[in-house]
């Protein structure tokens, strides 16, 4: 397991990030350091180094949005892209800022589950202000300056609680009651989804 470290240590003072990679080259990193990664715990772990790395340089990691649909953060493009088996850019390196985000980002969560991060977002409030204007089944982008912000908030120090399993469940009781009693998602937004992924995206959601 990578050594847990704190965020005011992962990037040098003054660290500017010199060039905004893709989320390809970020989700490359990602399996190399978490062999076996599933999908829906790769698209919340970009969403982390995404939202961390805004918080600690203040320009975003990859050029890609963040999106906010029914199982949390999802980066759209490259969803619809693996999807269609669309063959990735050409792969570029990480400067060592970007790495050290990226492996903050293990170091800190990469013990959960999908459904462990899925429910994690949904308690954090970037995913829950693009969500108050979501549709069921819809899609909304999460601002890069509301993760920025809400991650630059975060306490840091020495007595950072870290995430275990046993600590999500205690962040999320209630988080199955809460989905059930709203009810199932409405076909015709779920229709909508298709469609525009079809004109802006090339392709549909599984």
């Amino acid at each position: 397991m990578t050594d847990r470290v704190h965020v005011e240590n992962v990037v040098p003072a003054g660290y500017s990030a010199t060039m905004t990679v893709s989320a390809h080259d970020v989700a490359a990193v990602l399996r190399e350091r978490l062999p076996g990664l599933t999908g829906l715990k790769l698209h919340k772990l970009l969403y982390y180094t995404q939202a961390h790395h805004l918080a600690a340089a203040g320009e975003p990691l990859f050029a890609e949005s963040v999106l906010a649909w029914d199982k949390g953060p999802v980066v759209g493009a490259l969803w619809t892209a693996e999807k269609n088996g669309d063959a990735p850019p050409p792969r570029r390196p990480l400067a060592g800022g970007q790495l050290n985000i990226v492996d903050y980002v293990v170091s800190r969560y990469g013990e959960l589950t999908g459904p462990d991060l899925m429910h994690l977002t949904h308690g954090e409030t970037p995913w829950k202000t693009a969500n108050a204007t979501r549709d069921p089944g819809g899609s909304v982008r999460i601002r890069n300056e509301w993760m920025r912000d809400y991650f630059r908030d975060e306490p840091h120090d020495e007595g950072e609680v870290w995430f275990t399993r046993e600590k999500v469940a205690e962040l999320t009781a209630g988080a199955e009651e809460r989905l059930r009693a709203a009810g199932p998602p409405d076909p015709a937004s779920n229709d909508r989804l298709w469609a525009f992924f079809d004109e802006q995206l090339g392709g549909s959601r599984a």
